[in-house]
């Protein structure tokens, strides 16, 4: 079994780099979820205190012991913990032109979920470019892709995911709320099948200060940038 890497440490949590394929929690069909992994690893019972989806990979905070998983749960419910993200889609919000689009910033306000909460994504616009795909009939198609990174308001199921296909850039790689020729055209021809996806920024209340950790983009990630020469 793996070892996961932690990446800050102080007597009530861990930040764990989790990576992509990992179930932060047991359930059906689930093999080797990081919270059995990480008590594995540490010698005693953790307790996760928020969720990343098993394709998404990044960093985590996992509760020492039950009084502080309910301190830390308290923490991000009050928005005390912020969390950034980078994603590569297809496409760019808010129909921006490609080339004035780099630094270019805005918000998703949409209500995700069966029960449509609220729910508040910010983005930047970190990259963008044009490239030509060959379509299934065998033709030249031109395409935008471009990364982003994306600060979360809310933490709402898939949130992220949702918000950037409703606005017409979905996830590279994203076979739930994707778009399935896309992915299927980057796969065959770039070898990019892994969801496009990390949290790569948390700021967390660490005494009295914010304490900023941040990882580089997974190895996923900057192959697919490498092959998009994004």
């Amino acid at each position: 079994m793996s070892v996961l890497p932690i990446v800050f440490e102080n007597e009530e949590i861990f930040v764990v780099n989790k990576p992509k394929g990992v179930a932060v929690q047991g359930g059906e069909g689930v093999k080797h979820p990081l919270d059995e992994m990480l008590t594995q690893q540490v010698g005693y019972k953790i307790y996760p205190v928020h969720r990343l989806d098993k394709d998404t990979s990044g960093l985590l905070v996992v509760a020492k012991n039950s009084k502080a998983a309910h301190t830390w749960i308290q923490l991000i419910a009050g928005g005390k913990v912020k969390k950034i993200y980078n994603a590569l889609c297809f496409g760019l919000p808010h129909n921006i032109k490609p080339e004035t689009a780099v630094g270019k910033t805005g918000t998703f306000t949409a209500a995700v979920g069966k029960d449509k909460k609220p729910a508040f994504t910010a983005y930047k616009i970190l990259k963008s470019k044009k490239v030509i795909f060959e379509n299934s009939e065998g033709e030249s198609q031109e395409e935008i892709v471009s990364l982003l990174e994306l600060q979360l308001g809310t933490g709402r199921m898939h949130q992220i995911r949702i918000h950037l296909s409703q606005e017409g850039c979905p996830i590279v790689a994203d076979d739930k709320y994707g778009l399935f020729k896309k992915n299927k055209w980057i796969k065959k021809q770039l070898g990019i099948k892994d969801l496009q996806l990390a949290a790569v920024q948390l700021q967390l209340p660490v005494g009295n200060t914010q304490k900023t950790l941040k990882i580089s983009l997974p190895q996923h990630m900057t192959t697919a940038l490498m092959a998009l020469e994004l």
